[in-house]
């Protein structure tokens, strides 16, 4: 499976890109906000292990992709949706190297048109921390409005956590684009 964007190439994971994923996976920056990582070699390469299991699956309604940079073929982050009925979350994570270019919200942007159009999904939703502001602009530059504060929701990491969450309905999407 590949999308491909302006700026990006969107495809399934490979095993080569366990190292790539590793660079921001093993990141104590990139995971302060995350319910995984930091990650060791052996959890990367798992990880990357396991979404190849999950790409042979038939009716496959769970997409976890690596970003490509298509100027250089370098592997800068991953995003993923995953269906659920006529729900889909969305969720991505970037190599700190490459933030700030607006790559996260063109890889989000992606996953938006792939779930609606697609699979004709009718709401899309996402979670962020609500420390991580970056997640939270990207998710209203594509559209997506917050619709709560989830307080104490979860568990990781030794604590619990909130979360803000946002979403995007088909007919919201669309009309953004016309």
């Amino acid at each position: 499976m590949q999308v491909e964007t302006e700026r990006l190439i969107i495809r399934d994971f490979q095993m080569e890109d366990w190292v790539g994923v590793h660079r921001y996976a093993s990141n104590l920056e990139v995971t302060e906000h995350t319910i995984w990582g930091p990650n060791s070699e052996a959890e990367t390469k798992t990880y990357i292990e396991q979404e190849i299991r999950i790409q042979q699956t038939i009716d496959r309604t769970d997409f976890e992709f690596g970003v490509i940079l298509k100027e250089t073929n370098e592997l800068i982050g991953g995003c993923g949706i995953h269906m659920n009925e006529h729900n889909a979350e969305l969720g991505y994570c970037f190599n700190p190297a490459f933030w700030r270019n607006g790559y996260a919200t063109e890889a989000a942007n992606a996953m938006l048109m792939f779930g609606f159009k697609t699979f004709k999904v009718h709401r899309i939703y996402a979670t962020c921390r609500p420390g991580n502001i970056a997640s939270a602009n990207v998710m209203k530059r594509i559209g997506m409005k917050q619709e709560g504060h989830l307080r104490g929701h979860m568990w990781h990491k030794g604590q619990f956590h909130d979360s803000y969450l946002f979403s995007i309905l088909e007919d919201e999407y669309d009309q953004g684009r016309g």
